[in-house]
């Protein structure tokens, strides 16, 4: 056991939540998530962007199709932004020093975020650019 873990009081974990309670319960869990992600300044960078793309798109006069194409990918980043800050906290709280692993795990997430960035910027592209000819 970690010194950091002997500082935390112990809490007996919680009753289980079933039926419609579930629901709601999840709904509220969902909500603290996205409060949480809130305070990352990737997030909040991914928000103004995803805005920014969205107005360029009304601007671009985008089809129905390449408008739920865009919100998807934008989506879809928010989510693996989620899970980066949520790998990023349980290496900070395991390895409060420098190692490896923790460099490794944090690289691999910010890597994920960085190929749905990619995948934004194609799409946006090839709205962008109809007539282009892609190899």
């Amino acid at each position: 056991m970690q010194d950091a873990d002997r500082d935390v009081p112990r809490r007996p974990r919680p009753e289980r939540i079933t039926g419609f309670r579930h629901i709601v319960a999840s709904a509220g869990y969902s909500i603290s998530g996205a409060k949480r992600l809130w305070a990352e300044t990737a997030f909040r960078h991914n928000v103004a962007i995803a805005s920014g793309v969205l107005a360029l798109l009304t601007y671009l006069h985008a089809s129905a199709a390449q408008f739920c194409i865009a919100i998807v990918l934008i989506l879809l980043l928010f989510a693996v932004e989620a899970l980066n800050s949520a790998i990023e906290t349980i290496v900070d709280h395991l390895s409060p020093d420098w190692a490896l692993f923790a460099k490794d795990a944090k690289d691999l997430g910010s890597f994920a975020v960085f190929c749905l960035l990619l995948a934004n910027g194609v799409h946006l592209a090839s709205v962008a650019i109809p007539g282009a000819t892609w190899p």
